[in-house]
């Protein structure tokens, strides 16, 4: 079986042509209907006004035939000129007694409407040279008797006038289609341009450098709202790229301090043997290898919360119970004064990663106080409060926002040999915004850090 070429597959031909020849289709078929309807409604017309003249005729020698016999009328109410072809006035009797012709012969017709009555207006018949005739015929009531006046018009220049419309909208109507298919041939190709330099663009731009952006055409159409879209699409990546380096850097550095650290230490007991004590494991091998385990812990927290949302085990849970538990267990670890106020409140919501936000703000907290840690939790109509106070070195209104970014650690913290990874606060803000709740820092007039969380009682929404 021979295979349809390409040209006579419709299916593969490209956009600008087939928009091309379905634009030429819609517009020959519209310019069809058109011209029909154009030639019908002319064709009544023309008859119309030809049946108009006729009766007019008729009418101004029924009047004189009030006051004239048939012989008296004027000549030129029955001459004939390009619509009237033929006049006759005929008696009672049938008898032809005046006519535009020199030799009457007989009535063209035997219609005899009555008197005073409506004329017959649009009869049709052939005239004696083969020809199509419209009889208009009207009674009258004269000097000599009563009379039948029969005007009758000629077809002749009504299809000369239709003929002439039909020859032009024949030879106008296949230019109108041509050049419709062109125009739409050249503007979709035109739009299609546009197109196509995104096109190009976007095959030209790379995960390397993800800085470039398409083109924007002036003209406000969907082609420019879709390189805009382009645009915001390819700042996204670009931003989520930038991110992802910035964390596989940021993670690569924070394990790469403890692992140094055990990794030193298992070289050195391999090379003295008898260094290595219960004082090398408890102090630093396992302190380190704890650290790490808890950060790569942190790492696949948000890596899950990046790739489908976090999942949470929703159940009742005593907010002020479980920031209870955490602060006793700070104070029985911590050097500083840990105090609390807590209000019964439950909500809707994790317990495991509540108490996850609770030993975070806790552990950020004592990390930076000079003294004291204050925890008050609280219940403010539909939300629960949660806020974590210390009295220590605070952090700047610029910084606010910030440090809830992953990895971020300001410099007074990363001074300090105890400044953490930098996860601490985004673990937060990631488990409160699963929760449907929010976490800033607020101004305090005694100076440090005040931490606010606030939950709703009814839980997060379900998504």
């Amino acid at each position: 079986m021979r295979s349809v070429p390409t040209w006579a597959r419709p299916s593969l031909w490209g956009l600008p042509i087939r928009s091309a020849l379905t634009a030429a289709a819609v517009v020959a078929v519209a310019l069809a209907f058109g011209a029909v309807a154009l030639v019908y409604v002319l064709h009544r017309s023309l008859l119309s006004e030809l049946d108009d003249a006729a009766t007019a005729r008729a009418e101004d020698i029924t009047a004189q035939l009030r006051t004239d016999a048939p012989a008296d009328l004027d000549s030129q109410l029955v001459d004939t000129d390009q619509r009237i072809a033929l006049v006759q006035v005929v008696d009672s009797n049938g008898q032809v007694v005046r006519s535009s012709d020199d030799e009457p012969g007989d009535a063209v017709t035997d219609i005899r409407p009555p008197v005073d009555g409506q004329p017959v207006r649009g009869v049709r018949t052939a005239a004696p040279d083969g020809g199509d005739l419209r009889i208009t015929a009207q009674a009258a009531r004269g000097v000599g008797g009563e009379y039948t006046v029969i005007v009758a018009a000629t077809e002749e220049s009504v299809e000369a006038t239709l003929a002439t419309v039909g020859g032009l909208l024949a030879l106008g109507g296949p230019i109108i289609v041509i050049v419709a298919g062109f125009m739409t041939y050249g503007l979709v190709s035109l739009s299609l341009r546009s197109v196509e330099n995104i096109r190009t663009r976007v095959s030209a731009i790379s995960s390397a450098d993800l800085s470039e952006r398409v083109p924007v055409p002036a003209q406000r159409d969907g082609i420019a709202t879709l390189a805009r879209t382009m645009n915001d699409m390819l700042a996204r990546l670009e931003a989520g790229h930038a991110a992802q380096h910035r964390f596989i850097a940021d993670a690569s550095h924070e394990l790469r301090s403890p692992l140094t650290t055990v990794t030193a230490a298992l070289e050195l007991a391999d090379a003295r043997p008898e260094l290595l004590d219960r004082d090398l494991v408890r102090h630093t091998l396992l302190p380190e290898a704890l650290r790490m385990g808890l950060l790569v812990d942190d790492l696949l927290l948000l890596a899950r919360a990046d790739e489908r949302g976090l999942p949470l085990r929703l159940a009742d849970v005593d907010v002020d119970d479980v920031m209870d538990g955490e602060v006793r267990r700070f104070r029985a670890h911590a050097d500083i004064s840990v105090t609390a106020a807590l209000v019964p409140v439950r909500i809707r919501g994790d317990a495991a990663q509540l108490s996850r936000v609770a030993r975070n703000l806790l552990d950020n907290a004592i990390r930076y106080a000079a003294a004291t840690v204050h925890v008050d939790v609280s219940r403010h109509g539909d939300r629960a409060r949660i806020i974590v106070t210390d009295d220590g070195p605070g952090i700047a209104a610029g910084d606010r926002e910030r440090v809830f970014e992953r990895f971020v650690r300001l410099e007074h913290a990363r001074e300090r040999a105890r400044g953490g990874s930098g996860l601490g606060l985004a673990i937060v803000a990631e488990i409160v915004a699963a929760h449907g709740g929010t976490a800033h820092i607020v101004d305090t007039e005694q100076g440090g850090t005040t931490v606010v969380v606030t939950l709703p009682v009814v839980g997060p929404n379900p998504s």
